[in-house]
């Protein structure tokens, strides 16, 4: 696609984990020479995921086991998102939450409580054990008043034994049943790459979003202000961009393809 529109040069990086770093568990070609090239060039930056199950340091783990360093202060996911964002809504709030360690902790950090009785919030996230049982409670909290949030609209996931329900699927479960939709706070939320550059404390004008998925990433991207790159080894393919009546500022192959730019980008415009 054509050369970037002329701005400001890039001084922050954001960009996706699955699809853009990684496949599962296997590092996509280039993804570490990426990250390299961005912890080496002194630019700030943050890996993006709409996964609430882990915590960054377990998203760390993950990444360095496919030989990617990410430091764990690096990692922004939607389950930081939506508990920072629900800190600043009601400070030392509660919540039922639905979900695993990931959205948990990051409730905890922000000083919530975590009840059954008379919540605040119910809070679905992703998790590989949904449960008849949770899914009654929150069902039965949000007809009693409780706040309905939910980390993200992604209705499925990939696993090695094939796709998962993720939390946009349960979320239209409970919503179906109480007549209450949730608030998504995770891509394409523009919220959650807004929450990214307050914690850099960066500028929309002079980030840019990378990501797989036009839906999701470049959409959120573009609708908080950003430059966006679209790499091509993840959900979008590059027969269906046209469809979409929006277009990323730039498409390659894959993040290969931006390790020369990343020094580039921040004294001329490619």
């Amino acid at each position: 696609m054509g050369p970037m529109a002329e701005h400001r040069p890039i001084e922050t990086w954001l960009t996706d984990m699955d699809g853009v770093l990684v496949h599962e568990e296997d590092a996509i070609p280039g993804a570490a020479e990426f990250i390299t090239a961005l912890r080496e060039s002194g630019r700030q930056f943050l890996v993006l995921t709409n996964n609430s199950i882990f915590t960054p340091r377990d998203l760390r783990a993950r990444l360095l086991a496919s030989g990617i360093d990410v430091p764990e202060a690096a990692i922004w996911t939607s389950a930081l998102a939506t508990a920072q964002f629900l800190g600043d809504q009601r400070p030392g709030g509660s919540a039922y939450v639905v979900g695993e360690a990931g959205l948990v902790t990051a409730m905890h950090d922000v000083g919530f409580v975590m009840t059954e009785r008379d919540p605040d919030y119910v809070v679905l996230g992703e998790t590989r054990t949904y449960s008849f049982e949770s899914i009654t409670r929150a069902i039965r909290l949000i007809e009693q008043g409780a706040r309905f949030i939910a980390t993200n609209p992604d209705p499925s996931g990939p696993s090695p034994a094939g796709t998962l329900p993720a939390t946009g699927s349960v979320a239209a479960l409970i919503s179906t049943a109480t007549g209450r939709q949730p608030y998504f706070v995770g891509k394409p939320n523009p919220l959650m790459m807004r929450s990214a550059l307050n914690r850099l404390d960066a500028h929309s004008e002079t980030t840019v979003m990378v990501g797989d998925r036009m839906d999701t990433d470049i959409i959120s991207g573009l609708e908080a202000g950003l430059r966006t790159v679209l790499v091509l080894t993840g959900s979008t393919k590059q027969h269906q961009i046209e469809r979409f009546p929006y277009r990323p500022s730039r498409v390659v192959d894959s993040v290969a393809d931006l390790v020369d730019l990343v020094h580039s980008f921040g004294a001329h415009q490619a």
